[in-house]
């Protein structure tokens, strides 16, 4: 199993070409949730120089509970339809959030975040969590974060989780 990750890309899109499949290639013949979804956030955070904070919060009950992460410290809990990560779970959608200072309700864990993704994680349709991603830049996140990000946690809700 190769550990290092290698980026040759300087575009976003030629990033995720790149990551993904270092990822899966991460994570192949692991079965321990916690160790995958660890090695991906690092993955992540080293490919992504403008990414300040990137993890996965679990659904317990009507709560999301932190999971593996890559940045500061984070808030441990966040109620179901609370901030844009319980917003995310419970709505079932991708958030792109270009100033979280505009977001009603956004959970400043980290006062350096200017802007987030947030993309739920689904089983049969149902919320596994979801998976949160930071930039301490405004306007970060795109159409092209989208796409990718929804992939790698289609691709984790098949294959790891």
């Amino acid at each position: 199993m190769e550990t290092v990750v290698t980026i040759a890309s300087t575009s976003k899109q030629g990033i995720y070409k790149e990551i993904l499949p270092q990822i899966q290639s991460l994570v192949a013949g692991e079965t321990d949730l916690i160790a995958n979804l660890a090695n991906t956030t690092s993955a992540l955070k080293l490919a992504f120089r403008n990414i300040s904070w990137v993890g996965f919060y679990f659904l317990k009950g009507n709560e999301l509970v932190l999971g593996p992460f890559q940045g500061k410290p984070a808030c441990v809990r966040i109620a179901l339809g609370r901030g844009v990560c319980g917003t995310s779970a419970a709505t079932k959608a991708t958030l792109i959030v270009p100033n979280v200072h505009e977001f009603p309700g956004h959970i400043a864990c980290d006062p350096d975040s200017k802007s987030e993704i947030v993309v739920p994680i689904l089983k049969n349709n149902n919320v596994l969590g979801v998976f949160d991603v930071d930039s301490a830049s405004f306007d970060t996140f795109d159409k092209i974060d989208k796409q990718y990000l929804e992939e790698l946690c289609n691709w984790l809700s098949d294959n790891v989780f």
